[in-house]
């Protein structure tokens, strides 16, 4: 039997989120709707999960020595990591000393570091991916890229959301994909992987729940990209039968080996019934906000509860949804979202403000969530819904 105390009491329990995006925000809200205490942790003050939190602390997540004093202050009896670049050595030593990390250290060391994912992925557990080459230093870097040939896909290996990510189309962008990948780590400069390019109809990303009972899928959800950041996603992608089948067992086989328990957001690229592993991430994915709307258990609920040990008897999908990235672009410490009235005015929309504090450069700052007859009405949706949107900085 499960059991949880009463919050802020010694029987209640408590989750500590190493990150607080938009992402973690909503990993709060669900954890706190099951009565349990949430601290977070981010890089900066008034991050979106700090303000639903109980408590937060400002830090680096890089920095092992600060993250285990503030972990064996707080004693949390789950570790949620949100982000990749983490201090994930210290990670693993606590998880040695009895500390429950989601889904598990390892999970999270291996996924931080495309190194240590495509590895498992391709050379451990044989699955299908894209050539790829890794470079320590710009000598290698161009050996990579004269190996792998051009076009090639150039990524840091620690970083998220596209940045430090673009595609040497020719031999002129060699240097400036460097530069890119050197200036978008995560952990700053470093090693890179150079992928060869692949030829696909469609990528998606195959949510995939480790929970009690086994293993849930959902609907797989397409998405588009530019420069490496998600822009849209829908729900569901269609996909022939036999390629749908090689998905889950792809999905399950990494989450088998990752381990664990929560949500994984595992990319694929399809092309006709072929499909090839990308990436995968042990936490809610940034295409699946698209959840929000489109079924009754979001990928966070779904996360919470499979790291509580609840039981997930069903999801409950509602029908073809979408999201739109709102992706300010400028300087400012006071962002305005004006004409919501207009813009929530279609019928089966919503929308989520993330409440970041500012923006330097661009910066995404909510989503636009809509459900339709089909695909392509909620895409048209989201899309007048972003028409209607009035930002300013």
């Amino acid at each position: 039997m499960t059991k949880f105390g009463t919050i802020f009491k010694h029987e209640g329990k408590k989750a500590l989120l190493c990150g607080s995006g938009e992402l973690g925000k909503e990993v709060a809200i669900e954890l706190q709707r099951l009565g349990i205490e949430v601290i977070a942790l981010d890089k900066y003050e008034n991050a979106p999960a700090m303000q639903v939190a109980h408590k937060s602390y400002v830090l680096s997540m890089l920095d092992g020595e600060k993250l285990r004093e503030i972990i064996a202050k707080e004693a949390p009896d789950y570790i949620i990591p949100e982000v990749e670049a983490i201090a994930t050595s210290t990670l693993v030593e606590l998880e040695k000393e009895g500390y429950n990390v989601i889904p598990t250290a390892r999970a999270t060391f291996l996924t931080m570091n495309r190194e240590g994912i495509r590895k498992l992925a391709a050379e451990e557990l044989g699955l299908k991916t894209s050539p790829y080459r890794f470079a320590s230093t710009k000598e290698e870097y161009i050996n990579a890229v004269t190996e792998i040939g051009i076009p090639c896909v150039v990524k840091p290996i620690m970083s998220s959301s596209g940045h430090g990510q673009s595609v040497v189309k020719c031999k002129d962008d060699i240097e400036k994909s460097w530069a890119m990948a050197q200036e978008g780590g995560r952990a700053g400069a470093g090693k890179v992987i150079v992928e060869g390019f692949v030829d696909f109809d469609y990528e998606i990303t195959l949510l995939t729940v480790r929970h009690k009972d086994g293993t849930s899928f959902l609907e797989p959800i397409g998405h588009w990209q530019k420069d490496g950041d998600y822009q849209e996603s829908w729900q569901p992608q269609p996909m022939s039968t036999p390629a749908l089948e090689k998905a889950h067992d792809i999905a399950k086989k990494i989450t088998d080996a990752l381990g664990g328990r929560g949500i994984f957001g595992v990319e694929m690229f399809i092309k006709g019934d072929d499909v090839i592993f990308s990436e995968v991430s042990p936490r809610p994915h940034d295409t699946g906000m698209v959840t929000m709307i489109s079924q009754d258990l979001s990928e966070f609920s779904l996360h919470v509860r499979a790291i509580l040990g609840l039981p997930i008897p069903n999801i409950a999908f509602h029908g073809p949804s979408a999201s739109k990235a709102v992706v300010v672009r400028g300087n400012s410490e006071n962002v305005s979202f004006e004409n919501l009235d207009k813009v929530l005015s279609i019928p089966d929309t919503q929308i989520r403000i993330f409440g970041k504090p500012n923006v330097q450069d661009h910066r995404r700052m909510a989503v636009l969530l809509a459900r339709g007859k089909d695909i392509e009405e909620a895409k048209e949706k989201v899309n007048q819904m972003y028409n209607s949107l009035k930002i300013e900085i």
